[in-house]
């Protein structure tokens, strides 16, 4: 594995600032995905990123969106307009990627990190909903990107297609199982790319690689037409991007609901967007603070904590340390939600067998999933719907922690209740590659490290991994802030207030390289 990788000619920025050097006539999206493609050519065979690369399409669409970007700037509206106000920044020929787990895309390959996919070389029949989001927005795909098998723990290590390296040093796990589209973006080869999230796989890698990690709230974005909810609610698409700012437009070209979802997360106010948060005032917020007692956060994840605790103090808000919803950490949470995964997992090979037409063996699956399988087969049905039920409890309880409003707009003082929760992503530093995916160890490990991600993919709240502080050994710790169901725009106008103040560690063109 190479030890220094050479920069691409086009130092990476954050999709925002590609757009608006579209709009100024500065550059355009068939140049900046000739950029994309030739870093994805030299910096890709040392992470192992992008597995499905799909330059040729890339490129005819890009061009497709440099000539409406052409006409746009030609425009006698354009002309007296002039400079596009920040509301006027459009997404249109933004190269992206798209994790290989959902977001299926007509004619692609499709294999969720499965070897027996992989063999058949399956490809997506249809566009999701969400593609279709992203390609009315007009922007490009470079490629689709490594994950775990069917996307069940938080490293990218798959026996398909081998582990992916994160970029900030070429040892160690870029987290998961958003992992491929992260060290993509971490490495500059796109700005956004898409991934979801079912128990921390956008926030951790998010933590790992540096990068900014929205989990949107549940029902923000639609599963159609293949899912009505995704593992018992918990999982949720969404994009991992260089910015805050990025984060916020994103969610504003996916969060549509489609025909028939099951829930739809609050909306905004009429005629507002989520970008609407970057310049959003905020009053003084009521912001609990936790690691988990003792023993559950190691010494640097406190301290980033710490940290963004004191950067939100000195921007006006009350920090209360050691304070945590009632029963947060409780095992039973643990318990509940290995029911519903393990019996999600069986269904979904139960449908794979169905489409396929002859049973799943041992032989297809990796030993870990096929483990959960067979464990979710043995459970009663009752089994599922009582573990649904006392989660159903567990959310109502803890609900109560937070301020409840629309749109999720902090409350007034006397209305009681925490605005946020800040918390660790990891318990620990970003962990080497093949610590995680040891199959005698890996299972007590991820237990160990996963220990604030979960509760938010149960509770269906809004999430947000922030970069800010460095692990002794120089590789970027995160921080995550929760905010009540519906509460994007909030957590949204927070970050950007705390980017604003310089509280996020700066990414710049990274290139992979080794520990020394």
């Amino acid at each position: 594995m190479p030890t220094e990788l050479h920069s691409a000619d086009l130092r990476p920025v954050d999709a925002t600032a590609l757009a608006q050097a579209f709009a100024s006539g500065e550059t355009n999206p068939a140049e900046a995905m000739q950029s994309a493609l030739e870093r994805m050519e030299r910096l890709n065979p040392a992470l192992n990123a992008i597995i499905h690369p799909r330059p040729e399409r890339a490129l005819a669409e890009a061009a497709e969106a440099a000539a409406r970007w052409e006409n746009r700037r030609n425009s006698p509206r354009a002309s007296q307009q002039g400079v596009p106000s920040p509301h006027d920044i459009t997404f249109d020929g933004i190269p992206m990627a798209i994790k290989d787990l959902g977001c299926e895309q007509a004619g692609e390959f499709h294999h969720a990190g499965a070897r027996f996919l992989v063999e058949l070389g399956w490809r997506g029949s249809l566009d999701s909903h969400l593609y279709r989001l992203l390609r009315a927005a007009g922007m490009v795909s470079v490629g689709r990107t490594n994950t775990p098998e069917f996307g069940t723990t938080i490293t990218t290590e798959p026996v398909a297609y081998g582990p992916t390296a994160n970029p900030w040093d070429l040892t160690r796990s870029p987290g998961g199982s958003s992992g491929g589209s992260a060290a993509a973006v971490a490495a500059g080869i796109v700005p956004v790319a898409h991934g979801n999230d079912g128990g921390g796989s956008i926030r951790v890698p998010a933590a790992a690689c540096g990068l900014v990690g929205l989990k949107p709230s549940r029902g923000r974005v639609s599963t159609a037409p293949r899912l009505g909810e995704h593992r018992g609610g918990f999982a949720v698409d969404g994009m991992l991007t260089r910015s805050v700012r990025d984060a916020a437009r994103c969610l504003d070209i996916i969060s549509r609901p489609a025909p028939g979802d099951p829930y739809v997360a609050p909306p905004l106010r009429p005629g507002e967007s989520f970008a609407d948060a970057l310049g959003a005032p905020l009053p003084p917020l009521r912001i609990a603070m936790s690691t988990g007692g003792p023993g559950r956060a190691t010494a640097p994840a406190r301290h980033a904590v710490e940290l963004a605790a004191s950067l939100l103090a000195e921007l006006g808000h009350r920090i209360e340390p050691d304070a945590a919803p009632d029963g947060w950490y409780s095992p039973d949470l643990a318990d509940h939600t290995i029911v519903v995964r393990t019996v999600a997992m069986s269904a979904e090979l139960a449908g794979w067998a169905e489409r396929l037409g002859r049973p799943m063996t041992a032989d297809d699956i990796e030993p870990a999933n096929w483990w959960s399988a067979e464990l979710g087969r043995s459970l009663p049905a009752s089994a599922y719907v009582e573990s649904l039920a006392e989660l159903a409890g567990w959310r109502r309880r803890v609900m109560s922690f937070w301020r409840m409003n629309p749109a999720g707009q902090p409350s007034t003082p006397d209305t009681g209740g925490y605005d946020l929760l800040l918390t660790p992503v990891l318990a620990d530093v970003t962990p080497p590659l093949g610590c995680l995916a040891d199959p005698a160890d890996g299972a007590r490990r991820i237990a160990e490290l996963a220990v604030f991600v979960n509760q938010a993919n149960v509770s269906g709240q809004p999430a947000i991994a922030l970069p800010v502080a460095f692990d002794p050994a120089g590789l970027p710790l995160g921080v995550q802030l929760h905010a009540a169901h519906g509460g994007e725009h909030l957590l949204l106008a927070v970050a950007q207030h705390i980017a604003d103040a310089g509280g996020l560690i700066p990414l710049g063109d990274l290139l992979p390289r080794e520990s020394p």
